[in-house]
Formats: C-alpha cells, sequence, structure tokens
C-alpha cells in the first residue's frame, strides 16, 4: 500500500501535476465539508503523493469561496505530513520578476471572509505562528529549484489578500511601503490551518506580475497573468519533482510544525465537548488520547 506523505497543492495554472503516476483519485468527506476536488493519489520518483487542485479542475472556486479546512483536514486523514505549496502571485520589488520563485518564510493577513481555525465549538487552542512556514522545508524548497534551474529568493513576506478583485494602486503602494516582497490570495489561510493540523508547511511563490505599483509595467490583468501561468506551471511541476525526490523519508523533527498542538490545546480536558472531540480527533488524537 502506498503511504502518501506527501502532499502537494496547485494554485493558479496547476490543475494537475505532470509526472504523477496516478493510481486513484479519492473523494474525501470532512466535518467541515468537500474539498476543493478529489485528491490525485500516485506517485513521483516511485514515492507516495497527494495532489489537490486549490481552485477545483477548471479554476471553479475564488480564493474567499475555498473550503481551506476541508482542504488541509483531508490531506491530514490522508496521512500527508509535508505540504508543498504552490501559488501564484505578483512582485512587489522590482528584483523579484515574472517567472522566478519567492520561498516564503513570513505572512501578512489582509483577509476578511474566511474560516480560518479548526478550532472552537468546545475545543479552544493557540498554536504559535511566529515562524508561520516549516523552516526546515525553506532551504529545502530553495535547493531544489536551484537545482531544477529556476531563479530563486530564498525568504520573503507574503501578503495574503482576500480578493477576488487585484490591489487598488493606493494599497499596492502601501503594502510596498511595508517591505512586503509577494502578494496572493490564498497562502496565509492554508499555513495557519497546516500549523493546526501538525503539517509541515512551506510555499513556493511563482511570479506572474508586478501587481499595479511599477509604473513602467502594464497593470496586474487575468490576461497578462495567463501569459505567464503555462511557463511558472512547466518550472514548478520541474522544482516539485527534485523536492520530492530530496524530501527525507520522515518529517522533520525540532520544526514547530509536528508538535505545534502539544502546548497549544487550553480547554480543560474534562470540558471538552464530545462533538468536538469527534470532529477533531484526526488533529487532536496524538494529544488526547
Amino acid at each position: 500500500m502506498t503511504d502518501y506523505r506527501i502532499g502537494v497543492i496547485g494554485g493558479s495554472g496547476l490543475y494537475q501535476m505532470e509526472g504523477l503516476v496516478v493510481k486513484e483519485m479519492r473523494t474525501v468527506e470532512t466535518p467541515f465539508g468537500p474539498p476543493s476536488d478529489p485528491y490525485v493519489l500516485g506517485e513521483i520518483g516511485g514515492r507516495g503523493v497527494a495532489f489537490l487542485a486549490r481552485h477545483g479542475a477548471g479554476h471553479r472556486l475564488m480564493p474567499s469561496e475555498l473550503n481551506y479546512r476541508a482542504n488541509l483536514y483531508g490531506f491530514k486523514t490522508l496521512g500527508v505530513d509535508r505540504l508543498i505549496s504552490l501559488s501564484a502571485v505578483g512582485s512587489m520589488k522590482l528584483e523579484y520578476e515574472p517567472t522566478q520563485i519567492v520561498v516564503v518564510d513570513q505572512f501578512i493577513d489582509r483577509t476578511r471572509h474566511r474560516a480560518d481555525t479548526f478550532f472552537g465549538e468546545g475545543l479552544v487552542a493557540h498554536v504559535s505562528l511566529a515562524d508561520p512556514v516549516c523552516p526546515q522545508l525553506v532551504p529545502l524548497f530553495a535547493a531544489s529549484a536551484r537545482a531544477a534551474g529556476a531563479v530563486v529568493h530564498e525568504g520573503g513576506t507574503y501578503l495574503c489578500m482576500e480578493g477576488p478583485q487585484f490591489s487598488t494602486r493606493a494599497e499596492s503602494r502601501l503594502y510596498r511601503s511595508w517591505g512586503v516582497d509577494v502578494i496572493g490570495m490564498t497562502n496565509l489561510t492554508e499555513a495557519r490551518l497546516a500549523r493546526e493540523a501538525e503539517i509541515c508547511y512551506a510555499t513556493l511563490a511563482l511570479v506572474t506580475d508586478y501587481d499595479c505599483w511599477h509604473d513602467e509595467e502594464a497593470d496586474v490583468s487575468v490576461t497578462s497573468v495567463l501569459e505567464v501561468l503555462g511557463l511558472n506551471a512547466r518550472t514548478a511541476q520541474a522544482v516539485v519533482a527534485e523536492i520530492v525526490r530530496r524530501l527525507p523519508a520522515e518529517a522533520p523533527s525540532g520544526c514547530p510544525c509536528c508538535g505545534a498542538l502539544e502546548q497549544a490545546l487550553i480547554t480543560a480536558r474534562d470540558r471538552i465537548s464530545r462533538d468536538a472531540l469527534e470532529r477533531l480527533r484526526p488533529l487532536v488524537g496524538r494529544v488526547l488520547d
């Protein structure tokens, strides 16, 4: 039986994974509703990989419509303990050019309308997000991207906006003044939930445009983004294959991800509701059982 401990979540332009030898498509039911699509289970280089199209096949779901909790819960129940996130982003710095990759290590939240925690309704937890992505995956992702021939920037801050509209020019200039590196609409919500699920998570941010701050470049549009997405998709697939090849058999120890819930659960054990315990058992069972 194949062990699906490596997950890949594909963003805009990445609705399938070239090089993935497909074994099955699996629909996963969760207490939070359905994930974006069935999970594609297969192998890359002989290693088990679970792939999910973040926006669904054909890009049916807006960032604010995504069922982030179901997506991450599904990965957890499949046994995934390391998650490779692929995300189309706008660049907020001149030197981060379209088709380049930023392996981000920080986030700023500008979202407003989305559920971003598994907890509540009978069980409260407060995980640490000081380091919101796995610090042991960042250098591995960057090295893998360089080995695959990509131009890579290791480290950086991703501003997560609500969308689906792109930024106003005033917003774009404000965010640049904050020193952020890229802007996107999805990844911080995933990072929050991955931490609560004790999944090691890191992002390959694939630059498609300069948002609308750049006076000498056309303002970001779907047309301009689509022109770059095809190039980015080919690069991302090569990078993912290299990451999968380099990932150790076991998830890293000593990172803030794997034991995130050990000091996070605050509800008294005898006050945890039965419904909450059953709903969250795949996440908290390791700590409470």
